[in-house]
């Protein structure tokens, strides 16, 4: 079997630009019905990095595509970051998977909020992604959202990037979140941030190359 393909830019400056994807539209209807649906998580055993969003919005769950809202930034940010040679968008999310890359969801059920979720139900997610962390075995698990990471996982003074206690035998770090609404970070302090972990990622990748085999962090 040929080798897995990964993105090799190591600057966010030297990534090529590419199309933007166009996005697929659902309707008033369709946004309606999403309530309460799930996507399937983008996902395979040995990943370099599992990016774990909050939760499915509605536009993201009627398209039934992870990060699917035209405005939200995910896509463009690891990209910029150096994580995919070119810009990809929510119909081209199987590809990510020959990058080494997947995405899952804390909370499985869509909302038009994230703030619509109780803190039971972020709770139950953090254990949920210990199960897949434990099963799948990624390098590194990236949470995509400060606020909700406090509350799954009950770590109320936890600041964004390397998170030392790791998850499961995986690194963990966390991510600002992605969406158009998050004001504190322009599209390039995210690529940025996207791309700190980038940098982490890689370097981790070279180590167990020369150690041959697998470096795992955390409990």
């Amino acid at each position: 079997m040929p080798p897995r393909t990964r993105a090799v830019p190591t600057r966010r400056a030297e990534v090529a630009a590419g199309p933007v994807p166009a996005p697929v539209r659902p309707t008033r209807a369709e946004l309606a019905q999403a309530y309460g649906r799930t996507i399937p998580d983008l996902i395979a055993p040995g990943l370099d990095v599992l990016f774990c969003g909050i939760n499915p919005g509605l536009y993201s769950a009627a398209i039934g595509r992870h990060f699917g809202r035209p405005g939200n930034r995910f896509w463009p940010a690891l990209h910029r970051g150096g994580f995919t040679p070119r810009l990809l968008g929510p119909t081209d999310q199987a590809e990510l998977l020959g990058y080494g890359l997947g995405i899952t969801d804390l909370v499985e059920r869509a909302t038009a909020r994230a703030e619509e979720l109780t803190p039971d139900e972020l709770a139950e997610g953090g254990r949920r992604l210990l199960a897949k962390v434990r099963r799948h075995r990624p390098a590194w698990v990236a949470v995509v959202g400060v606020t909700a990471y406090r509350v799954a996982f009950d770590r109320r003074r936890a600041a964004l990037g390397r998170q030392p206690e790791g998850l499961g035998g995986a690194g963990l770090w966390v991510l600002p979140n992605p969406s158009g609404l998050n004001a504190h970070y322009t599209p390039d302090r995210l690529a940025d941030t996207f791309a700190e972990l980038r940098a982490v990622v890689h370097a981790g990748r070279d180590e167990r190359g020369r150690s041959g085999g697998a470096v795992h962090s955390g409990s």
